[in-house]
């Protein structure tokens, strides 16, 4: 009863006679109230039921308030039975012998159920008078797994067995038992009223330690607590009446290590009165706290609540009985007594710890128990007297007006949320301690679209408040507040507080609507009959939707009337639809939800009512989500045949389930065209299995969407935070934890020292790349890239790409079985589509340990050529991050040949921060470090199933659709190896090079090589005493500058790379004088001496030479000193007589042994110091993307398998 919350240290009523029963009735065990609060029933150890009537005494009041003199005190109807404490006297009956010892009992509406030791089950009225009472044996109700086969079915043999613990589900008409062997079951009558000779039942398989039970009538679960620590909810199946296990409830080993197997056996299960959590503790102490569906919220068993200050650990509570407080903001706990060793006592000797109670209090979402969606994208939590909520941009206050501010484009929620992100506080509001006073507790609270106003309603009446005026509205006739009680829930409508309530003074339901710019008075409300008790309440845009106790759901608009001097409106039934066949009890609707989400995506509705973008009705059915679509199978009404009068709105079509165990429904009616996939998307919160979004599916470009293609998805996805609410343009998800903080409080031994400090922290997290990889997952590559496209603009989206190719990475790179199917070369190809792919890769590697770099480079492309890109694209940052990379894969000698690469490009930009760095980078290096390489991802290793050759041949639909794929696409090493004309330029072309745009030509459009090619020794030797000023490095800057711009030098190493790998070594001596790099030389010089080069290459290259070292004495002396370098090389080629080449040696596919990357392509060790690097670690092209100065027209359609390139 109400009055025993309000807890005063007085006796209200004499005590239960006690002294002169005990030696015949034993000792008082269990207790059950009435359902009316009319009368007691008490068990006592002999097996007695003893039953006493609750009445008034003559004294009316015991106790009643005293104030002072000149106090204002709000009278009220019914003031003295709130502020009073009643004069009770209790009568017993005669009592009831059950003649054997009581396990449990349970209350009904007009009986009591009584489970006894020997295996009976009574059921007892509670006028034991009149009706007397009924027993059955639990051996004579047939149980079996379900209810198809349970009539005339084999018995669960019940010998011996008795009821341990039972206790009753209205919604489900029966009762939840547990054995005292440890098994489960379910009991229900077979006819419509509950008889002892007309039940049967139901068992949970291969379970047999169970301890207790609870049930979750709102949600038609049963949780039962097991002897393993484990508690197990329950399902009854609709069609076969079997028990089904829907989820767990247990700690896991990865967030409880210490503790996850220890907890003991599960002592006790409370529901919350909403039904949306539940407390469960344990033989071995502690609390944890869990969502309906499994979210685990909070637990005493681990972090601070575990250990002091000082890093020891503490016991857990241990506790004796815990009970809900009224709307879920309390938890009331019994600590159980402890007999705990005295230290310096003697021994045996032991003190009891005294027995307490502790109040825990809660704070919850608003949408527990009022789901509307006036506004879905602020949190907003209340408490017992206080509202906390996310804090919005201040100017945004200003856009609500005191006049009539409308739902338009230009609102703060159309021009997105992002001014939420950045506040970590909240906004606390107290509520007004005068609505407080005779209206505890707060029952329902709801914030309007603009998330500046917020309305509360308590026991009675409800007010409100402005964030900007920071003052509340209170009715001023205080005799209309008490004559009201909010039933089904209150919202906003623009700058109208929308209430379904009940009139205490007609007896009437009624829908009301109290403009927030007047007084709160009834002369300013516009009040609208209803037929039938509401349950729920909810706005879509100019449309109230109400679910009333008959399993109807009625439709009503919404229209401002301007002919008034005050604000009003006008409120018209539109639909009533009767949802009874499909609900069985009214009380499992958690939430009812109008909305314009269809399967369709895209439809142009041309219908013209008033709730035409009303197109679906959302219900949530004890966790299961269907949906009712408006059916336009039929002819359409236009509106010109339809009179104003006379609107009719479509039917609707039967129900459809969406999702299973759905905690929390968010859709929105704005819309945004960039982002219809998020805004047009419907988000779930399903417990353990974490969120679900039904997103839609667009064709690209506005084309005609293929047959076979869904027109919605539901894609599932894991969250680390228990979501409150989704701002949908922002692509994030908001939610509340639990943060402690440790203090040294008082003695220890006080129970309340044994918990931390609490406080309530906003916590976010990004959900796009869990989409994002969803989609990849189906092969919707087309889709992921549209959706991802349309978020580029978020600040946080590069750290969107990172998260989804790091997850990847580390599920596949650390998984024990291997993959099938890998993901991270699909992952890697979509984040290409990006102009943040060098950045991603390189950021996500280095936020990765060491040993999956292998596996990511394997799919991504080597680190080398990726470093190439980076320069190409004048991105050195990104280049520079790439160093490390190489530092660690590479030998030192490649990582000094590109760091020098970097600090020249670096000096021809004048970038002299990225230029210190790279001298410190070098002089740390050193030279005298190991030459061994580490182990070097290669893109042709065919011993990684998740490699780059898997990458290349793999195709999906990303910026290009199926029917657009051409054929063009080549192999590069492959075609150049076996092109005999391509192959020989100095021969086909005849070796006259002495025209004007031959090489000399082809020099004037290229740099010269100094710093860059030839004094690479310089460098290593004095980069460790180097130390240069600003002036120096601005004219070795302007040196460089003189020579031409780097980038041609860049893109001809390229070409000498794919020349390299495709053994077209006549053209590496064409680059190699172009660039005039004497290394170059050197090294295609020392491949001739391999017998797998044909002897006409070898003759070749000999006949080339002379004919360049004729023409550079007789028409270009430039050349001549370069030249001279190389005399050492060309006097070697000169003196090996071709007859030494033995023709059998050549082979037609000897070109294609050089493509692939042997040791042999590498530059000896005593070269690395005058040459650059070729890298022969894959293909250089393999993840090379054009230039952004590169005309689009000029790419060329690949051919699958193959390599892009692109050649300046």
């Amino acid at each position: 009863p109400d009055y025993v919350l309000n807890w005063v240290k007085l006796q209200i009523c004499p005590e239960i006679p006690y002294s002169g029963t005990a030696a015949q009735f034993g000792f008082y065990q269990l207790v059950e109230w009435k359902p009316d609060d009319s009368m007691i029933a008490v068990t006592a150890a002999n097996g007695y039921i003893l039953l006493f009537d609750i009445r008034g005494s003559d004294e009316k009041y015991l106790y009643e308030p005293v104030y002072p003199k000149g106090a204002r005190v709000k009278v009220t109807p019914g003031y003295k039975e709130e502020q009073c404490a009643p004069a009770l006297t209790l009568e017993m009956k005669k009592p009831v012998d059950l003649e054997a010892p009581i396990s449990c009992l349970q209350t009904l509406q007009e009986d009591l159920l009584v489970a006894t030791a020997d295996g009976y089950l009574h059921m007892l009225h509670w006028d034991s008078v009149s009706n007397g009472r009924r027993a059955v044996n639990l051996c004579t109700i047939p149980f079996s797994l379900d209810l198809q086969s349970s009539r005339g079915g084999p018995c669960l043999d019940l010998d011996g067995v008795h009821i341990r613990e039972m206790e009753y589900c209205a919604t489900l008409d029966g009762f939840a038992v547990v054995f005292d062997d440890g098994r489960l079951g379910f009991i229900t009558p077979t006819a419509n009223r509950l008889a002892t000779d007309q039940l049967q039942g139901v068992w949970a398989a291969d379970v047999s330690d169970g301890t207790c039970v609870a049930v979750n009538n709102k949600y038609r679960l049963m949780a039962f607590g097991c002897a393993s620590g484990s508690v197990l909810v329950y399902m009854i199946d609709s069609s076969t009446g079997s028990m089904q296990l829907s989820h767990k409830l247990e700690l896991t080993p990865k967030h409880y290590p210490d503790i996850w197997n220890k907890t003991g056996a599960v002592k006790m299960i409370r529901w919350s009165p909403d039904c949306s959590v539940v407390m469960v503790t344990w033989d071995c102490g502690g609390l944890s706290l869990w969502s309906v569906f499994g979210a685990h919220l909070i637990c005493t068993l681990g972090e601070d609540f575990a250990y002091r200050s000082d890093g020891t650990k503490k016991e857990p509570l241990k506790i004796s009985s815990m009970s809900w407080g009224v709307e879920g903001y309390h938890l009331w706990v019994i600590s159980s007594t402890d007999a705990t060793p005295v230290p310096d006592g003697a021994e045996g000797d032991e003190k009891l710890q005294q027995t307490g109670i502790l109040q825990f209090q809660f704070i919850k979402s608003a949408l527990t128990v009022n789901p509307c969606t006036s506004n879905q994208e602020q949190v907003l939590l209340h408490g017992e007297d206080r509202l906390y909520l996310t804090c919005g941009d201040p100017t945004q206050a200003h856009s609500v007006s005191d006049k009539s501010p409308s739902r338009d484009s230009s609102s703060p929620l159309s021009q997105g949320l992002s001014t939420l992100l950045g506040h970590k506080h909240w906004q606390v509001v107290q509520i007004h301690s005068t609505y407080l006073e005779t209206n505890w507790p707060i029952r329902f609270a709801a914030i309007d679209w603009s998330g500046q106003c917020v309305a509360v309603a308590g026991r009675r009446g409800f007010a409100h408040y402005s964030l900007y005026t920071r003052k509340w509205k209170l009715f001023g006739n205080v005799t209309q507040e008490q004559n009201m009680m909010v039933t089904g829930g209150l919202t906003w409508w623009d700058d109208f507080v929308v209430v379904a309530c009940y009139n205490f003074i007609d007896r009437q339901e009624e829908l009301r609507l109290y403009v927030r710019t007047s007084n709160l008075d009834n002369v300013f409300a516009s009040v609208t009959k209803l037929q039938a008790d509401t349950l729920l309440l909810n706005v879509f845009r100019n449309v109230v939707i109400l679910f009333r106790a008959d399993c109807s759901i009625c439709l009503y608009s919404i229209e401002r009337r301007h002919d008034g001097p005050n604000p009003s409106v006008s409120v018209e039934l539109l639909q009533e639809v009767s949802m009874s066949r499909y609900i069985p009890h009214p009380g499992l609707v958690v939430s009812v939800t109008l909305t314009s989400v269809r399967t369709e995506t895209g439809i142009t509705l041309k219908a013209p009512q008033q709730a035409c973008s009303a197109e679906s009705i959302l219900l949530n059915l004890a966790g299961q989500l269907i949906m009712l679509q408006r059916d336009r199978s039929g002819p359409q009404v236009r509106e010109k045949d339809t009179p104003a009068n006379q609107t009719k709105l479509l039917p609707f079509c039967p129900p459809v389930v969406l999702a299973q165990c759905v905690e929390n429904v968010w859709t929105t009616c704005r819309s945004n065209r960039k982002k219809r996939h998020l805004m047009e998307a419907l988000w779930l919160s399903c417990g353990e299995a974490g969120m679900k979004v039904w997103l839609p599916l667009f064709p690209r470009d506005h084309r005609k969407p293929h047959s076979f293609l869904s027109r919605r998805i539901m894609l599932p996805f894991h969250i680390n935070i228990y979501p409150l609410t989704v701002l949908f343009e922002d692509a994030l998800i908001l939610g509340a934890s639990n943060e402690t903080a440790l203090f040294d409080g008082p003695s220890s031994s006080s129970l309340e020292a044994l918990f931390p400090f609490c406080t309530v922290e906003r916590t976010s997290q990004i959900y796009l790349h869990h989409i994002l990889r969803q989609l990849l997952v189906r092969n919707l590559g087309e889709q992921a890239l549209m959706l991802a496209q349309s978020c580029a603009m978020l600040p946080y989206f590069p750290h969107v790409l990172e998260l989804m190719v790091h997850v990847v990475l580390e599920e596949e790179a650390t998984s024990r079985e291997p993959i099938p199917d890998p993901l991270l070369p699909t992952v890697a190809k979509f984040v290409t589509e990006f102009p943040l792919f060098l950045q991603t890769i390189v950021h996500c590697a280095r936020k990765t340990e060491y040993a999956l770099w292998n596996y990511l480079f394997a799919a991504v492309g080597n680190p080398k050529d990726l470093f190439e890109e980076c320069l190409m694209a004048q991105d050195l940052d990104t280049a520079a991050s790439y160093l490390i990379i190489l530092q660690n894969m590479e030998v030192p000698a490649v990582s000094r040949q590109h760091a020098t690469l970097l600090f020249n490009t670096a000096l021809e930009q004048g970038k002299w921060d990225l230029c210190r760095h790279m001298i410190r980078f070098l002089k740390a290096i050193g030279s005298g470090e190991s030459e061994t390489p580490p182990s070097t991802p290669t893109t042709q290793e065919q011993s990684s199933t998740g490699g780059f050759e898997f990458f290349r041949n793999r195709s999906i639909s990303l910026s290009q659709s199926a029917d657009s794929i051409a054929g063009g696409k080549f192999n590069l090493q492959k075609t150049l190896s076996t092109q005999e004309a391509f192959l020989s330029p100095l021969v086909n072309k005849g070796l006259c090079l002495t025209k004007e745009c031959s090489i000399g030509s082809a020099t004037d459009l290229t740099e010269t090589s100094s710093m860059v090619d030839g004094d690479w020794t310089m460098v290593d030797e004095n980069f460790s005493t180097l130390s240069l000023s600003q002036s120096e490095l601005e004219h070795i800057s302007m040196e460089l500058a003189n020579k031409g711009p780097h980038k041609s030098q860049v893109q001809l190493r390229y070409l000498l790379h794919v020349f390299m790998e495709a053994g077209c070594l006549e053209w590496c001596v064409v680059i190699g004088l172009i660039l005039r790099d004497a290394g170059v030389i050197k090294q295609v010089v020392g491949f001739l001496d391999s017998p797998e080069v044909p002897p006409e290459t070898v003759q070749s290259i000999r006949a080339g030479l002379k004919a360049v070292d004729l023409w550079a004495s007789s028409d270009c002396l430039g050349y001549k000193p370069f030249l001279n370098l190389i005399g050492p090389q060309l006097l070697k080629l000169l003196e090996v007589p071709v007859e030494q080449v033995q023709p059998e040696a050549f082979q037609p596919t000897g070109a294609s042994k050089l493509s692939e990357p042997p040791l042999l392509l590498l530059p000896r060790a005593e070269e690395l110091t005058a040459a650059h690097p070729l890298p022969s670690d894959g293909p250089a092209g393999a993840s090379a993307r054009p230039l952004n100065d590169t005309p689009p027209e000029e790419q060329e359609p690949l051919e699958e398998g193959s390599y892009d390139c692109t050649l300046s």
